[in-house]
């Protein structure tokens, strides 16, 4: 039903806009399969993936281990969590070109930028459930005198297992939207380029079918860790 709803949308903003702005369904479907043909359309895609993962990953490993790390550490959360709060608020646009100087053009400043969008949500995530853990649970890790590391790695990560697969979720999907924003600023490869190309050549249906592209994954992505989280709330309950 909202599948049906949003196409109708998307068709009586096509026709609105006589497809000077938007692209109507069937016209961009059919200028989408053409585009998946080409080997130039493959070539932006894999750019963009590679530094998506990159900054991803980046993300999610180093925003768990600075969510449990200030988790654990009371007083070293209570001080870094404002902090990152005020840096979440921030547009990161508006960083862009301190990005560009320390990082120069290409792969790295994407990477850069797509971890400085999912890296606060994923650490802001582990942190509050770290903290929302009965005390019970560290204070039987110094009994059972577990090292640090196997503490974080047996005992909290297993525990808060639900709420970093939702900080997953939230840093895949600012990771993706950082490293586009990157590509559209200063880049000459990936789907952000593509984008603004289409743009800048007034080629409606080429903008729309990549919007369309990256609309359909994000969604898919979020869809499969949604079910991820809840079968793992399920289970942790």
């Amino acid at each position: 039903m909202l599948a049906l709803l949003v196409l109708a949308l998307w068709q009586a903003i096509g026709n609105w806009t006589k497809g000077v702005a938007v692209s109507p369904p069937l016209q961009t479907l059919i200028y989408l399969f053409g585009l998946l043909r080409t080997g130039m359309f493959w070539d932006h895609a894999a750019a963009t993936l590679e530094a998506f993962i990159l900054a991803f990953v980046l993300s999610a490993l180093i925003g768990l281990a600075f969510g449990l790390i200030f988790g654990v550490r009371r007083f070293a959360g209570e001080v870094a969590e404002p902090i990152l709060a005020g840096f979440y608020t921030i547009p990161k646009v508006t960083l862009y070109p301190v990005v560009l100087l320390v990082f120069g053009l290409g792969m790295s400043a994407k990477v850069a930028f797509g971890v400085m969008h999912g890296l606060v949500p994923m650490t802001l995530f582990t942190l509050g459930a770290v903290r929302s853990l009965p005390p019970v649970l560290i204070r039987t890790a110094k009994v059972l005198r577990l090292s640090p590391g196997r503490t974080m790695l047996w005992v909290l990560v297993p525990a808060c297992l639900p709420d970093i697969v939702n900080g997953l979720r939230i840093s895949f999907s600012l990771s993706l939207l950082g490293v586009l924003i990157g590509e559209m600023f200063s880049s000459q490869r990936g789907l952000g380029f593509l984008l603004v190309n289409g743009m800048a050549q007034h080629n409606v249906p080429l903008s729309t079918a990549v919007v369309t592209v990256i609309v359909v994954v994000a969604i898919t992505a979020n869809t499969l860790m949604l079910r991820i989280g809840g079968r793992t709330a399920c289970r942790s309950n």
